[in-house]
């Protein structure tokens, strides 16, 4: 089975998987401040709203940004925004590592700023690069892997926060840490540059047509952004938390959050690089909604054991909940993106990829305000992520009926197709 699974996967160019490569370095670095970050600050003496506070402003530069880098690759190389990313975010992460170590709060504002805008070449290119760069047959499979490897960099993370804050738990603080990956991602550079022996394939246009807007089918792609807009602001109000969740309502540190998303992590990896087989079994339909409604039972679990912490054993339900609500909304993922872009078009592909990355961190930095207002004023932890549970609801009812057009518009162009082909025969 896993020869089987290693094959599917050797169909990808060497260039797309140093690519893919590359991309776990900088996520490296996104996912050890996802499951850090937060609790150093409050170590550091900063309030939960204080760190979402600062948190926002990563995703305050996308949501500024983002629409316009849309435009911009449109019919331009992407490589060079891949460069800037694998470069910049190692660097603005030990600045932003110094900042808070030195309680210079301005400066953390504009590091995260700065971060957002770094990674921001990564998030809003790399599907586009694919599309362009990799045989329409095989998308599904470098999606699938690029989505895998978030989950390989939170393991790896996961594993090195644990191991080393068991080494020594007062040498290996989460400030050095942090500044140890932060180093470690400067490798992505190197795969950059080994993907780069391979020409990059993209279509020039006209300069003047580039900011077109009567070019995109702009009501289609509303449609498309529509459940993502409702995940991006759900997510954000429980994702980056989480582990704030677990330190302050059932006591778990930072290191042993790390090893527990490392774990789920693992669990996520193992169910993104089977997504193809699953797709082909369960279609569409079945994959979408039957994971996204499994996890959304998940996280309810999960949000209601902040009201029975006084039960010993309540953290354990909170464990098993955390660990498979994640894959089981993450198996969706690559599908839906693969959804998303068919259903927009090939015209419209790089302005989603913008949106995309616009909505979900835009989404993420209004919602880490929200979040900010609601533990200022003491509102529980599960009443926040109930909110995000009515939004996950609403998306996976829309993504439905996403799905049911797609097919709709598959079977209508398959049948012309059929039917050209007899004209020409006769």
């Amino acid at each position: 089975m896993i020869k089987k699974l290693i094959k599917q996967y050797q169909v990808l160019d060497k260039s797309i998987i140093n690519l893919i490569i590359a991309e776990f370095f900088i996520q490296l670095i996104d996912y050890s401040y996802l499951t850090i970050l937060l609790v150093y600050l409050n170590k550091m003496g900063y309030p939960d709203y204080k760190s979402a506070d600062f948190f926002g402003f990563r995703f305050l530069s996308v949501l500024l940004l983002s629409f316009n880098l849309g435009f911009y690759i449109k019919g331009r190389k992407i490589r060079p925004l891949l460069y800037i990313s694998a470069i910049f975010t190692p660097l603005l992460s030990l600045g932003i590592i110094y900042a808070i170590q030195y309680k210079l709060d301005f400066l953390i504002y504009v590091g995260m700023f700065l971060l957002g805008v770094s990674v921001l070449g990564l998030e809003v290119s790399i599907l586009p690069y694919f599309l362009r760069n990799v045989k329409e047959q095989y998308h599904t499979e470098a999606i699938s892997l690029s989505y895998s490897t978030a989950s390989l960099s939170a393991i790896a993370s996961g594993l090195f926060i644990y191991l080393l804050t068991t080494i020594n738990p007062v040498f290996f603080d989460e400030q050095l840490i942090l500044k140890i990956i932060s180093v470690i991602g400067f490798a992505a550079i190197y795969f950059v540059y080994k993907s780069s022996k391979k020409r990059e394939f993209y279509v020039p246009i006209l300069r003047r047509s580039r900011y077109d807007l009567s070019d995109f089918d702009w009501w289609n792609v509303v449609k498309a952004m529509v459940p993502t807009l409702l995940i991006a602001t759900g997510a954000g109000l429980a994702i980056p938390f989480m582990g704030l969740f677990f330190y302050k309502i059932h006591h778990v540190d930072s290191y042993q959050f790390a090893i527990l998303s490392s774990f789920t992590a693992l669990i996520v990896f193992l169910s993104t690089i089977y997504v193809p087989n699953i797709k082909n079994k369960l279609g569409y339909k079945g994959t979408v909604v039957g994971s996204q409604t499994l996890a959304v039972l998940c996280l309810f679990l999960l949000a209601i054991t902040e009201f029975y912490t006084s039960y010993s054993h309540i953290v354990i339900l909170a464990i098993i909940c955390y660990v498979f609500r994640q894959p089981l909304m993450n198996i969706a993922m690559p599908i839906t993106s693969d959804v998303t872009m068919k259903f927009v078009g090939f015209r419209n592909r790089e302005i989603v990829s913008a949106l995309t990355a616009a909505i979900w961190s835009g989404s993420w930095f209004f919602s880490s305000n929200i979040f900010r207002v609601l533990r200022k004023h003491e509102v529980p932890y599960a009443h926040i992520f109930f909110i995000t549970i009515g939004l996950y609801i609403i998306s996976i009812i829309w993504y439905y009926y996403l799905i049911v057009l797609y097919e709709k518009e598959e079977k209508k162009y398959a049948k012309n197709k059929s039917v050209d082909s007899t004209q020409i025969q006769k």
